[in-house]
């Protein structure tokens, strides 16, 4: 496997400019998956209200944004998102695209461990959960690589981005065997 560098950048770091352009060159391939913020970044305007959005979500502790970037040429290359948190069950969800060029290289793996770390260390949850397409073998992949155990089939939980229903698969990671496998 190649070895890509890249480089985390906060919600803060981040222009409406270049997000937009990371959805835009991967529309297609995240419509299906990522349908809302496929839709809400559809132009520059929506993508700043987006971030707008974002930032506050993430200022009021509800969400956070983890962006990647290449150190070579500045662009962003990818997503990850902590979101649907619960505290009152100590859980959040993980999302996360990367872009199709840079598929492959271990770069999506290693930011959702490193999102995984966060959410265990710094906001304190029990759990975190992926859900993903069953046809989406690289992101299932990228949660068994993060020690994430396959807990179930979601029938019809999810509306892609062509309006049809799908099932999921629901991945979980417990604190407990996120800190007895390191």
């Amino acid at each position: 496997m190649e070895t890509v560098s890249w480089r985390t950048d906060r919600i803060a770091q981040i222009l409406p400019q270049e997000f937009f352009n990371l959805v835009d060159r991967n529309r297609e391939h995240i419509r299906k998956t990522f349908p809302i913020t496929a839709f809400a970044n559809s132009d520059l305007e929506k993508t700043e209200q987006f971030l707008t959005q974002a930032l506050e979500t993430e200022q009021k502790k509800e969400g956070y944004y983890f962006y990647l970037r290449s150190p070579l040429t500045t662009k962003l290359i990818g997503y990850v998102v902590v979101k649907n948190i619960s505290v009152r069950t100590s859980k959040c969800e993980l999302a996360y695209f990367i872009d199709m060029d840079y598929e492959g290289k271990g770069i999506i793996t290693k930011a959702v461990a490193n999102a995984v770390d966060f959410c265990f260390t710094e906001i304190g949850m029990n759990k975190v959960f992926i859900c993903t397409s069953p046809v989406n073998r690289g992101s299932q992949r990228v949660a068994e690589k993060n020690g994430f155990v396959k807990e179930g089939i979601l029938r019809q939980e999810f509306r892609n981005g062509y309006g049809e229903f799908e099932d999921i698969i629901y991945f979980g990671l417990l604190k407990s065997e996120y800190y007895n496998g390191k």
